[in-house]
């Protein structure tokens, strides 16, 4: 009974992600591109001609750029959006409480590259779900940083993501 009430709580966090993707056929329509781009790519290599498969490498990098550009617009509007009107809804969830850090606040900005200290595994947001935030990707984890939340990819320090006063 528990794993279910967990997975319909879970459903009930991913739904609005996916009304919130760019256009709904957006992100379909892009891996359909990979997909003839990769299916260009494989006759031109077939064929031999080197003019064909450098323009056709050329095209599919460009299909994957467009296709990751899409997923990242995507999980930043989800992040943007839709903790908002939860947050406003469930203040006690985000309340500041007496959480304070050994280092003085300093306002990161994303591509900022900053010292394990202030990334270390007392500070990871280990349940995002439960403020409505993306789940991180591989590598990365959501990071408090006094009322702000940075999405920090752990192993080299960098900052992806900043959400300025996300608690209260």
């Amino acid at each position: 009974m528990r794993k279910l009430i967990v997975s319909l709580m879970m459903a009930a966090t991913i739904a609005p992600a996916v009304a919130a993707a760019q256009s709904p056929g957006e992100l379909r329509r892009d891996r359909q591109d990979i997909r003839e781009q990769r299916r260009d790519l494989y006759e031109a290599q077939r064929r031999g001609d080197r003019r064909d498969v450098r323009e056709a490498r050329q095209d599919l990098r460009e299909a994957r750029r467009e296709y990751r550009e899409d997923l990242r617009d995507r999980d930043r509007r989800w992040a943007r959006d839709d903790w908002r009107g939860y947050r406003n809804q469930n203040r006690a969830l985000y309340a500041r409480g007496q959480w304070r850090a050994p280092f003085r606040y300093n306002q990161w900005r994303p591509g900022a590259r900053i010292a394990p200290s202030y990334y270390a595994q007392r500070y990871w947001i280990n349940d995002p779900w439960r403020y409505r935030l993306p789940p991180a990707r591989p590598n990365t984890r959501w990071v408090r940083h006094y009322n702000d939340v940075l999405l920090v990819d752990y192993r080299r320090g960098t900052v992806l993501d900043v959400i300025r006063n996300f608690y209260w």
